[in-house]
């Protein structure tokens, strides 16, 4: 039974992501389609449907509370079919800025991972979100491989398109496959406030903002670098993606295998967004200087150090995450992930059409710095929420 529950919630939000992901290797490739687009205004479109995710995702939680998890869940893939349907039909860079509106407002993840809490024992729930969290990083790697080959074939219509059969299908496993929480969660124990204050949960807010953040300023500039900088064509990405992500897989299993058994979940974690800041600084330097050979390991030990934190994270939110509010918790900390994809998406389009694309690389770079000094202070175990004591003013 906990392999059917964590596997069919694994499958929905890897099929739920992988709508998300997979016009990010090809809007700004592909975007001057739309009718008034700029490198500006599609780094917003990129970026937007994180706006209405950020908005609605603590909503979406609070009433999970209090619903449940299906049918909110239900409501949430609904709302996101019908802004892949908009976006698929948009011709103007208007049009497309709605339907990215509306598929950011099915905010769901923090939903689908309180229901993976409610729904898998204590001593299995670690395990269980980081195994989520990889599902994040499997959905990531498909959607780069296959958003570049529907949009040669079939354009950026073509690829919204899927991303609504992507939720259709996810629609079937959560009706079909994932079982059915036995009644609503009891009401929180800890207010609202209380946990948005948590110091240490604060810091994974950030951690998660942040890391999104940079994806979306990065996968601005990345799409570019490959056809400008590197002279691959644009119907051949995938397989760049395929070979960059497959081997950051590859490099990545052992550590997480390992970093739980022998104590090392922070050093890896710091290590990782070390790993992150240092590869995008000096991408920005290697652009100048056309050494393309350091060029592609730069941009592995991106995709590396991005998998590695994007599979770490949700496992450190359970571990921190009260009992009674987890739904509230984790719509907080989706609301952040998503802000943070809002706030890169337009400082990448922002930054790289007046600045150019070494500057967006610098400025995820300081990002990651910045997150680097937040998190040398967490603390990684499971305890109760903090006190009013150990509450940030």
């Amino acid at each position: 039974m906990y392999f059917r529950i964590v596997g069919s919630l694994a499958l929905l939000y890897m099929l739920r992501m992988l709508g998300l992901f997979m016009i990010l290797p090809v809007l700004t490739l592909y975007g001057d389609a739309y009718s008034g687009a700029s490198l500006a205004t599609l780094g917003l479109a990129l970026g937007i449907y994180g706006l209405s995710q950020a908005v609605l995702q603590i909503p979406f939680g609070l009433l999970s509370d209090v619903l449940g998890r299906k049918p909110v869940i239900f409501i949430g893939l609904v709302i996101f079919i019908a802004g892949s349907v908009v976006a698929a039909l948009a011709d103007t860079i208007t049009g497309l800025l709605i339907g990215r509106i509306l598929q950011g407002a099915g905010a769901i993840a923090g939903a689908v991972m309180a229901m993976v809490a409610d729904l898998t024992p204590d001593n299995k729930r670690s395990q269980a979100m980081a195994f989520i969290g990889a599902s994040i990083g499997v959905s990531f790697g498909l959607a780069l491989i296959l958003g570049p080959w529907l949009a040669a074939g079939w354009g950026i219509q073509g690829v919204f398109s899927a991303t609504a059969i992507s939720a259709g299908f996810g629609l079937v496993v959560l009706l079909f496959l994932v079982p059915n929480v036995p009644k609503a969660p009891e009401r929180p124990t800890v207010d609202f406030w209380a946990t948005l204050k948590s110091e240490q949960l604060l810091r994974l807010n950030l951690g998660i903002f942040t890391l999104h953040a940079v994806l979306m300023c990065a996968f601005v500039v990345v799409p570019g670098l490959l056809e400008n900088f590197f002279g691959i064509a644009r119907e051949q990405h995938w397989w760049v993606y395929l070979a960059l992500l497959g081997g950051s897989f590859f490099c990545m299993a052992p550590l997480l295998s390992q970093m739980e058994k022998r104590n090392w979940v922070k050093v890896v974690f710091l290590f990782a967004i070390v790993l992150l800041a240092l590869s995008l600084a000096s991408l920005s330097l290697i652009l100048q200087l056309h050494w393309q050979v350091l060029a592609w390991l730069l941009l592995f030990l991106f995709f590396f150090a991005f998998n590695l934190l994007e599979a770490t994270l949700p496992s450190l939110v359970s571990k921190l995450a009260p009992e009674g509010t987890k739904g509230t918790a984790l719509g907080v900390y989706s609301s952040s992930q998503f802000l943070g994809a809002f706030c890169g998406g337009v400082i990448g389009g922002y930054a790289s059409q007046y600045w150019g694309a070494a500057a967006a690389l610098i400025l995820c770079a300081g990002l990651a710095l910045v997150w680097l000094a937040v998190a040398a202070g967490l603390r990684i175990q499971a305890r109760p929420l903090p006190q009013t004591t150990e509450m940030l003013p």
